[in-house]
């Protein structure tokens, strides 16, 4: 016999600020996407980088070069900028860039675009990481990551007219993965392009990084729209995402599966599902916000974290304390109406415990449980268990959806009512 846990009743705003995690040191701390400022120890009058990427850390391309700036540990600037499919782009970047492509760079008074191109122009300034962007393994793996993400594209994107198209389709995307996986067996350190400080720790180069972004993208699409799970299907590849997320460097940086499987189809032109047993199961785990466990980050990491004493509940908590009266104020129901059944969620979130919301507010929680955005808004554990806090506090008012996420845009994450609080 299971015992419902009694319920209790929802905390202040004033005490869950005491409860809150500490702001982090976005300048000198860890990679995160809170920073406009990054110095490595440096001093600010120094900076001669400034990176220009999306404000939701939706980018793809951005990520890429964010992490080289990052690895490399180049003091930069960051300035964002809105992505076409979540609003309007800003005139001063038009003005800069009149195409609107992200990213951009500027080093001292030059401005560059196109991702690739930035990272050659950042090596021939710094130095390789790694191999030389035009070393002839260097160029056999950026083909090689070209010819995967084609695969994907086809397999994600294409509508598959019968269920043999969409075997072809996965049967190709597979033959490509396992090119990738021979790479990275074969390199004792499980990475494509490693940099080694000894002989036990190592650190992903440039071409590694190349891959990162999409490799997130394909884990989180695939096992939303077709129900397949990368990470058990590519055992290399698993060890080299799980090698990547023991990096607070590429934490910083990480998208997770809500996220990506809702940011990519606006992007990408739509996205195809293979509906199954399977997919159906994967997609209402991401979208209740349970999240799929070891796919989107390794077991091993989550217990290195929590060693570490890690507080992603306090740290989720910080953040929504942030924007509070923003997220109030944007929510589809009456700001004053959902002031108790944010406390209520909240207070779940922080004590564990659960607490009743105020009638007719479900649809308000899962509208925002629907649009936390990692890492935009805090890391993914954190928003997997503020996601969870939502709710499990929404079902004890209703089952009650919020309206369902855009596929053709993302108006609905404009950025610019919270532009102000960072």
């Amino acid at each position: 016999m299971v015992l419902e846990q009694p319920l209790v009743k929802e905390l202040s705003w004033e005490e869950l600020s005491e409860l809150a995690a500490e702001s982090e040191d976005r300048i000198e701390g860890a990679a995160n996407s809170y920073s406009s400022l990054r110095l490595f120890g440096g001093k600010e009058k120094d900076v001669k980088v400034t990176l220009y990427r999306d404000h939701h850390a939706w980018c793809p391309y951005c990520q890429k070069v964010w992490l080289w700036l990052e690895w490399k540990q180049i003091p930069y600037k960051i300035k964002k900028v809105t992505m076409f499919c979540y609003g309007s782009k800003e005139s001063w970047y038009l003005n800069k860039v009149p195409s609107g492509i992200l990213p951009a760079i500027e080093i001292g008074s030059n401005l560059y675009t196109e991702s690739d191109l930035i990272l050659f122009e950042l090596q021939k300034i710094y130095g390789p990481l790694g191999l030389s962007l035009d070393n002839p393994l260097a160029l056999e793996l950026r083909h090689l990551e070209r010819k995967l993400f084609r695969a994907w594209c086809i397999w994600l994107c294409q509508p598959c007219l019968f269920k043999q198209q969409d075997l072809n389709r996965r049967e190709q995307f597979q033959k490509v993965a396992k090119e990738i996986e021979y790479h990275i067996e074969k390199n004792k350190f499980n990475w494509l392009d490693p940099i080694a400080s000894d002989k036990q720790t190592s650190f992903p180069g440039s071409v590694d990084i190349i891959f990162i972004p999409y490799i997130e993208r394909m884990n989180a699409s695939l096992a939303y729209y077709k129900g397949f799970n990368l990470r058990k299907e590519h055992p290399f590849i698993n060890k080299w995402l799980e090698k990547l997320e023991h990096t607070a460097t590429y934490r910083g940086t990480q998208g997770d599966f809500h996220t990506h499987a809702h940011d990519l189809p606006p992007q990408m032109g739509g996205c195809f599902y293979n509906v199954n047993s399977i997919q159906k199961r994967f997609a209402n785990e991401i979208d209740i916000g349970n999240g799929l466990g070891e796919m989107e980050i390794s077991n091993s990491v989550l217990l290195q974290l929590n060693n570490a004493q890690k507080k992603f509940d306090a740290i989720a908590l910080q953040r929504v304390l942030a924007h509070k009266e923003r997220i109030m104020k944007v929510n589809i129901i009456d700001e004053n109406e959902f002031d108790q059944p944010l406390r209520a969620a909240l207070t779940r979130l922080i004590t564990g415990q659960p607490c009743r919301p105020h009638k007719n507010s479900a649809k308000g929680l899962r509208y925002l449980r629907d649009r936390i955005s990692v890492p935009r808004d805090m890391p993914l554990i954190s928003a997997r268990k503020l996601r969870i806090a939502l709710e499990g506090t929404s079902s004890l008012d209703s089952s009650e959806q919020g309206p369902p996420i855009p596929i053709r845009n993302r108006l609905d994450q404009n950025p610019k009512p919270f532009l102000t609080n960072q």
